[in-house]
C-alpha cells in the first residue's frame, strides 16, 4: 500500500559555520542586529519534507507518493525520484518559479538557521487528494499554507488516516486553525520547540491534544522523544549515533519511519524506535538523503 506525502521538494544549500552563533550576536543588540558568519563549507543537496520524507520510507521497503511541486529548475529532482523509484505521479511542475531553496547554517553545536525560498512550492494547492484504494496513509508536512490547509481537509474526506506535521510551517497558522488540524488528524508529530508552540497556540497541553488523536509524538533530538497515547506519556530512548556530521533532514528520516511503522500495523512506540534509529543513521551522514541502511539494521 501506498503512503501520500505531502510537502516540499526543495534544492538544500548548506553551510557550515566553525563557531557558534551565540559568541556572534549579541542579545541586547537584537534590535540592530547585523551580522556575517563566514561558513568555508557549502554543498548543494536534494532536500524539502516530501523528498526527505519518501527517501526514508522507500529506503525502509514502503512505497511513498511525495505530492508537491517544483520550478523550471526541477528536472534534476524528479530524475533524482524516478532513479530511486520513487514515483513522480503527484510531482508537478509550475512554469516560470525555482522550486523551493532553503538555504541553511549549521554552527559548531548543531544549531541551525535557514532562509527559505518557497517559489512553486505556494502552487502546491492545485493538486487535490482523492480516496484511491491503494492509498492507505497520508502526511501533511510544511508546505504551502494553502496546501496544507486544503490537503488536511482532503484527506478527512477521502477516508484516509493521515499524520500532521507541521514543522516549520507552525507559525504560518493561528490557534484555531491548528486546533482544526488536530481534529483532521489521526496523529501528530512535531519536535520539543514546536510541541511548545502548539500548545501556546491552541491553550492545549500535550496531554490534552494526545485525547484528540491516536497519538502525540515529540521529538527530543539525542534525548529520544515522547509518545503521548489518551494523556499518557511514554518515553521512548535515543540510539546513539555512531558521528554527528549534519541534523539536516534527521527529523523527515524520523517521519519515514514512522509512516513506515503506521503502514505495518505496529504501536507508536514502536514506530517511534524505529524512527529515533533512522534518525541516528542519518546524522552521521551529509544531506538529507545521503545515508543507507547498515547491514545490522532492520525494522524489527
Amino acid at each position: 500500500m501506498s503512503v501520500v506525502i505531502c510537502g516540499s521538494l526543495a534544492f538544500d544549500t548548506i553551510m557550515t559555520f566553525e563557531g557558534r552563533f551565540s559568541e556572534q550576536i549579541l542579545p541586547d543588540q537584537l534590535h540592530i542586529l547585523n551580522v556575517s558568519f563566514l561558513v568555508p563549507a557549502l554543498r548543494r543537496e536534494f532536500g524539502g519534507c516530501a523528498g526527505n520524507v519518501a527517501y526514508g520510507l522507500q529506503l525502509l521497503g514502503g512505497t511513498p507518493l511525495p505530492m508537491a511541486t517544483v520550478g523550471s529548475d526541477g528536472a534534476d529532482y524528479v530524475a533524482r525520484l524516478q532513479a530511486l523509484s520513487i514515483s513522480t505521479e503527484f510531482v508537478r511542475e509550475v512554469a516560470d518559479t525555482y522550486t523551493a531553496q532553503a538555504m541553511i547554517m549549521t554552527d559548531r553545536d548543531n544549531n541551525q538557521i535557514t532562509a527559505f525560498h518557497p517559489g512553486a512550492m505556494m502552487q502546491a494547492h492545485a493538486t487535490r487528494i482523492v480516496a484511491r484504494s491503494d492509498i492507505k496513509l497520508g502526511i501533511i508536512s510544511p508546505d504551502g499554507r494553502d496546501a496544507m490547509l486544503q490537503h488536511a481537509e482532503q484527506l478527512k474526506v477521502a477516508g484516509i488516516p493521515f499524520v500532521f506535521d507541521p514543522g516549520q510551517g507552525l507559525p504560518m497558522f493561528d490557534g484555531k486553525e491548528l486546533a482544526h488540524f488536530v481534529e483532521l488528524a489521526t496523529w501528530v508529530t512535531v519536535n520539543d520547540y514546536e510541541a511548545k508552540m502548539l500548545s501556546d497556540r491552541t491553550g492545549l497541553s500535550c496531554a490534552e491534544l494526545s485525547r484528540q488523536v491516536q497519538g502525540l509524538v515529540v521529538t527530543l533530538g539525542a534525548e529520544g522523544c515522547e509518545v503521548w497515547i489518551d494523556g499518557a506519556k511514554t518515553v521512548v530512548p535515543p540510539v546513539q549515533a555512531e558521528a554527528v556530521v549534519d541534523p539536516t533532514g534527521c527529523g523527515d528520516a524520523f517521519r519515514g519511519a514512522l509512516l513506515y511503522g503506521l503502514e505495518q500495523g505496529w504501536s507508536l512506540s514502536r514506530c517511534a524506535n524505529l524512527g529515533n534509529r533512522l534518525g541516528a543513521l542519518k546524522i552521521a551522514s551529509r544531506g538529507g538523503q545521503n545515508y543507507a541502511l547498515d547491514s545490522t539494521e532492520t525494522t524489527a
